[in-house]
């Protein structure tokens, strides 16, 4: 069993939906250390990596049950040592994750949110000087994911402001549904294509919005724009973005929310 309490109930929600912008269902898994949970997208092109740290919340109990149910588990089936040892600590909870966002969506300026389970199903309540009021929302069957996240020698990134960044995404989706990136020294050259014309920008590293560019050798991809655009959508204005690149293979992109990290990965377009 568990219990969490967080003082900020709208932050979590932000958190919530860095992960609900690419997969409807999800295994969270948590431990003493805190809350992780991995995704694909239905689609496959695409992957969530999600962590939230215990010191983000104000209260953070899994309790010792919770703790031998998984050790329990983990006897059933042959593992290596260090992954019983990993999940010995704690254990999933599978949410339908659009229900879940749509309950957090409550949350008022001020309210605390506090999460337990019981009988299978998650308690959500959410806490003010004015009272409170709770809502029950069912655990689920969750295929845990088996994908292990991408292990790619990235040869060039960029940090960028976060609102510079969807600006950027959204004058190239003027022309069409996929945007190219290229890195080369201390320059990012973006282009877009379409029937309605073409697109093409280049930004330099002494660029205020732009925090740094470091480039191995130079490296270029095409991407969908819809999947950038909803994974970026949770950033916070004044975060950063940090784009990893290597040609024609996978983007990382990774930001924080508060200390709550989140980095993605996305298959590039191939015509």
């Amino acid at each position: 069993m568990f219990e969490i309490k967080i003082d900020d109930a709208k932050y979590w929600k932000n958190c919530t939906d860095s992960i609900v912008s690419l997969v409807d269902e999800g295994s969270f898994y948590i431990s003493k250390e805190g809350i992780n949970l991995k995704a694909m997208d239905p689609s496959g092109i695409s992957m969530v990596s999600f962590q939230a740290p215990n010191k983000i919340f104000s209260k953070f109990d899994v309790s010792a049950k919770a703790e031998a149910k998984a050790k329990s588990a983990d006897s059933d089936g042959e593992k290596e040592s260090k992954d019983k040892e990993e999940k010995s600590s704690g254990y999933y909870i599978g949410l339908n994750l659009s229900n879940f966002s749509k309950l957090l969506n409550s949350a008022r300026s001020g309210e605390q949110l506090s999460m337990k389970d019981k009988d299978n199903k998650m308690i959500l309540e959410f806490l003010s000087s004015n009272g409170h009021r709770s809502y029950i929302l069912p655990m689920i069957d969750v295929k845990k994911s088996t994908d292990s996240e991408p292990k790619i020698e990235f040869d060039s990134s960029i940090s960028i402001k976060s609102d510079y960044f969807k600006g950027i995404l959204k004058d190239a989706a003027q022309l069409s549904t996929y945007v190219g990136f290229k890195l080369e020294e201390d320059t990012l050259i973006v282009s877009a294509k379409g029937d309605a014309g073409e697109l093409e920008e280049e930004f330099k590293s002494d660029n205020e919005q732009i925090h740094k560019i470091d480039t191995k050798k130079p490296s270029s991809a095409t991407f969908n724009l819809d999947y950038l655009s909803r994974m970026i959508s949770a950033c916070p204005s004044s975060e950063t973005i940090t784009l990893e690149m290597k040609s024609d293979q996978p983007i990382r992109l990774n930001y924080n929310i508060g200390d709550a990290k989140v980095s993605y990965y996305l298959a590039p377009y191939m015509e």
